[in-house]
């Protein structure tokens, strides 16, 4: 999984950074810079919906925080998951490799037990 897809603002829409959002979020850009922002923004809903939760928040001065902090959590669990699922695909394979040293045994066994009697 590329880095660009477990940062969360990252490329919400290509013509906007997220230097540029946070901005807008503190209403720290010129009012040309804002209309592009929000031209932008109206041509993605997704993009919308999330930049409308994120204004819903009191204190926009820690967006930078919580956005850091949305991508750590997300690489954590992501790193945990991988984690989880590389435990399960191995738990597997030792009864795999019992049962085939078992069936090749038997085939043996088999084998000499047919030659000696047959």
């Amino acid at each position: 999984m590329s880095k660009d897809l477990k940062n969360i603002l990252h490329n919400l829409n290509a013509d906007i950074d997220q230097e540029l959002l946070l901005k807008y979020l503190q209403n720290e850009l010129t009012k040309e810079q804002e209309h592009e922002v929000e031209s932008a923004l109206s041509e993605d809903e997704f993009a919308a919906d999330a930049m409308e939760g994120l204004y819903a928040l009191k204190n926009t001065h820690d967006l930078g925080k919580i956005s850091e902090n949305l991508n750590r959590s997300l690489h954590y669990k992501l790193k945990e998951k991988r984690k989880l699922k590389n435990a399960r695909g191995n738990a597997g394979q030792p009864w795999f490799l019992y049962a085939v040293i078992l069936i090749l045994l038997l085939c043996i066994i088999g084998y000499l037990v047919i030659k000696k009697f047959g």
